[in-house]
Order: C-alpha cells, then sequence, then structure tokens
C-alpha cells in the first residue's frame, strides 16, 4: 500500500489507474481504524478496482469543548491495517493540504434542512464540517464510489444530499453498523469509557430495539416512545440528548401513522463520553 500526503502524489496514482482504465473507490476516515472501517474498505473493494483510504482529523467538525486535541491518532496501526485490508492507496493529508489558506478562511459548504436537526442541533457548525471536508476530499480522489457507515446516519444523509444537490458524479454507498457482541456499536470513541461504562453503554442498542418493538409490534405512540427511550437512558446512568423516531429518508417527524422508512436514532452522554447509535426499521 502507497502512502500519500500531498495532493500531487494523491493524483498521479490516481491519474494513472484512470489510465488503465481502472474504477476508484474511496473510503475517507478520521483515523484510530477499527474493524467498522475496515468492513467499509472491503465494500470499496468489491465495488471497485482500486480503493482509496484517507485519514484527516477534520478541525472543522469540533465545536468549542469538543475532543479534537485528544480524538486519537494512531497512523502507524492505521496503515498496518488498511494495508492488511488490500487498500491501494493511504492519503493522509495535513491541515495545510486540506485548508490552504487556514481553516477558519476555508470557503464553507453548507447543506440546509437536514442539518438543522439532532447532531446539527446539539452541535452547530458541525455538518458545514462534515460537508466542506468530504466535497474537498472528492475534488482531491474524484472518486467512482464513495463508502459511509450506517452508524453516523444522520452524516450519511447529509452527503447524500450534497452529492444529489451539487450533481457530483459520486455513487455513495452505506456500510452497516458493525457491533461488538453485546450490541455496542464499533466507535473510536468507545475507547474513553471506563471499565463500568463500558458495561453501561450497550443499553443505547437495547433501547433502539426497544423503540422498534414498542412502535411496530405494540403500535404505542411515536412520542410516549421517544419519552419512555429518554427514560430509561437516563436511568441506566445516560444523559441523553435525544431519542427519537425519524423518518430516514430526510430526518423529518414522521406523522403518527406512518411505520414504514423509519429509523430510531440516540445520542447520549456517558461521563465524558458521547455516543451515538441508531436502527433503520426497515
Amino acid at each position: 500500500m502507497q502512502t500519500v500526503h500531498d495532493a500531487a502524489g494523491l493524483r498521479a496514482a490516481i491519474r494513472g489507474w484512470r489510465g488503465q482504465g481502472q474504477t476508484v473507490g474511496f473510503v475517507p476516515t478520521m483515523g484510530n481504524l477499527h474493524e467498522g472501517h475496515h468492513s467499509l474498505v472491503k465494500l470499496a473493494r468489491a465495488r471497485a478496482d482500486r480503493v482509496v483510504a484517507s485519514v484527516f482529523v477534520n478541525p472543522t467538525q469540533f465545536g468549542p469543548g469538543e475532543d479534537f486535541e485528544r480524538y486519537p491518532r494512531t497512523l502507524a496501526q492505521d496503515q498496518a491495517g488498511l494495508a492488511e485490508m488490500d487498500c491501494d492507496l493511504l492519503f493522509a493529508p495535513d491541515v495545510t493540504t486540506i485548508y490552504p489558506f487556514g481553516a477558519a478562511q476555508s470557503v464553507s459548504v453548507h447543506v440546509p434542512g437536514i442539518t438543522d436537526t439532532l447532531e446539527g442541533a446539539h452541535r452547530p457548525g458541525h455538518f458545514d464540517g462534515v460537508a466542506t471536508v468530504v466535497c474537498k476530499l472528492f475534488n482531491l480522489v474524484q472518486p467512482d464510489v464513495a463508502v459511509f457507515g450506517q452508524k453516523d446516519f444522520q452524516q450519511l444523509k447529509v452527503i447524500e444530499r450534497m452529492v444529489r444537490d451539487l450533481s457530483l458524479p459520486v455513487k455513495v454507498l452505506p456500510g452497516p453498523t458493525l457491533r461488538a457482541a453485546d450490541g455496542l456499536a464499533l466507535s473510536s470513541r468507545n475507547q474513553y469509557l471506563s471499565e463500568a461504562e463500558r458495561a453501561i453503554a450497550p443499553q443505547i442498542h437495547q433501547t433502539l430495539l426497544k423503540m422498534r418493538e414498542l412502535l411496530l409490534e405494540k403500535g404505542h405512540a411515536r412520542r410516549v416512545i421517544e419519552q419512555v427511550a429518554a427514560s430509561t437512558l437516563e436511568r441506566a446512568g445516560f444523559q441523553p440528548d435525544y431519542a427519537v423516531i425519524r423518518r430516514a429518508e430526510d430526518l423529518a417527524e414522521p406523522a403518527d401513522d406512518e411505520r414504514a422508512g423509519l429509523v430510531a436514532l440516540i445520542a447520549a452522554r456517558l461521563g465524558a463520553t458521547r455516543l451515538i447509535d441508531n436502527l433503520p426499521f426497515d
């Protein structure tokens, strides 16, 4: 596997592949890779001749007081894992490559509507940073397909909306959420959890399963289910930001009689760690 840090080296490699008529799959990440990321590389490998992964901890998607400084940076470990997964090229740029005029002076991409709720409401500006860096990376890599994990469900929907609205020639592929044996969604932030917190954390997934059961099997009202879910999390020791059922397509609130095309989403703090998860109902 080749590792490049600048745009010229990246484009030279991709130009060589394109000259041979090969397609390119892309997996953008912030590093500290685990099996969930590796599954996205596998999916890209199945859909393209060549696979590029990026590792870049993007400063513009972190708000004040969030974990940008302590976010784990493990490039050597990430390189080894990607090489094992048969990734062709790792793009590991520095901040000046992505933001040549500085992050504060960067052109910004804003996706309206879908970014105003849930994570967007609790982390103002977060999705502007996500959309901006992904758009920049798409322009650098120019992939045929790009893979994003469903664990960050709202992020996936934001990227899908951006690609369609800007007519970007990229096929966005969703990668299923990978989970530990006890149901906890794999995440780089799980390592922040203490042993006691790690034992509690799977209750997020259990709550999502219960939300689905109460709506689809028991027929309970959505708002009641959301209240029960938030109370359940609080009793377990979480501080929930939200526990909601939304339309999967646009994250709008569904009508009272809607049962198809829905997703349950939770964001909650456990100690100093903020965890998110979701469960599509179809």
